[in-house]
């Protein structure tokens, strides 16, 4: 059945993104019921710490909660320990389809962080090819491996990335994600996406990289941001997100912004239709232990 919407957000960090999202999760929800948002996906930086709440507050609203996580992948080994903070992995985002592709999520993100951690929680593309059944993958924001190459005028690198994780992911499962928050380095990004997808036969997809719910919410973002950097807010050299455009917009309000990409705009659609992981029949599964004879577990 096809679903009722233009547009699904499809990247978006709650508070679980610790000391940089600022979405709460039940306030989240009740803009999303505001708005008439039949899904949602959240995709925390390095952790699935909100899933299962999210997952069984959104059903709970009859939102279609879309289980996902933006990962880090090590520009080479996971296990390799060197490089600055901030050089030493990629974003991409990894959204699950089924409840296969949401155990291998799990098992990506645990490895994250007890073979890869450096600095941040990181996989590598050799893991994510053992693990890649039932994962739909997005290039991600300027941080994703595509966008840096053409940000850094390296088209030929940035086609051979998003062909490599064409590759692992399968066939229709990688889509190049394109984001504008008013960031120079975003056009640039976006005009390099497109020759690419023309070349691989890659669909382009836009999200808003959500980090808190109104436009007006963008200050104490910031100051959040501050203290998970231990910056202070007129410290120009800090990290910041430029502008006041990373909320939960309307779909109206992503169509303006991507109005001349409209199949970019059905394809949040099309994911979300795809995805479908519901976890409300859970089961307590129990260790299995030997007794000695003549006893029961009990």
């Amino acid at each position: 059945m096809g679903m009722n919407a233009e547009f699904v957000h499809l990247h978006l960090h709650t508070e679980y993104s610790l000391l940089d999202g600022a979405c709460r999760i039940g306030e989240l929800l009740d803009q999303a019921e505001r708005l008439k948002m039949p899904a949602a996906a959240v995709t925390e930086h390095g952790n699935l710490f909100s899933a299962i709440s999210f997952h069984d507050q959104a059903r709970a609203r009859g939102v279609k909660p879309i289980l996902g996580c933006e990962v880090y992948v090590a520009n080479g080994s996971r296990l390799a320990r060197s490089g600055k903070p901030g050089e030493t992995a990629n974003h991409l985002v990894l959204l699950a389809a089924d409840r296969t592709g949401y155990h291998n999520l799990i098992k990506l993100v645990s490895a994250g962080y007890t073979e890869g951690f450096y600095y941040k929680p990181r996989i590598d593309k050799e893991l994510l090819a053992q693990h890649a059944s039932g994962l739909i993958g997005l290039s991600a924001c300027l941080k994703g491996e595509v966008a840096t190459h053409l940000r850094l005028e390296q088209q030929q690198r940035a086609t051979e990335a998003a062909a490599t994780f064409s590759d692992i992911l399968g066939a229709g499962n990688f889509f190049l994600e394109m984001q504008y928050q008013g960031i120079d380095d975003q056009l640039v990004v976006n005009r390099g996406l497109a020759p690419i997808a023309r070349e691989l036969g890659l669909p382009l997809v836009c999200t808003n990289d959500v980090h808190y719910l109104r436009q007006a919410d963008h200050h104490p973002h910031d100051v959040l941001l501050c203290i998970g950097t231990g910056k202070n807010v007129e410290d120009e050299q800090r990290l910041r997100y430029h502008g006041d455009q990373f909320y939960l917009k309307t779909p109206e309000e992503m169509a303006q912004v991507f109005g001349e990409f409209p199949e970019a705009l059905r394809n949040t659609v099309a994911i979300a239709e795809r995805c479908d992981v519901d976890l409300s029949a859970r089961e307590n599964h129990l260790p299995s232990f030997d007794v000695p004879e003549g006893f029961t577990v009990d």
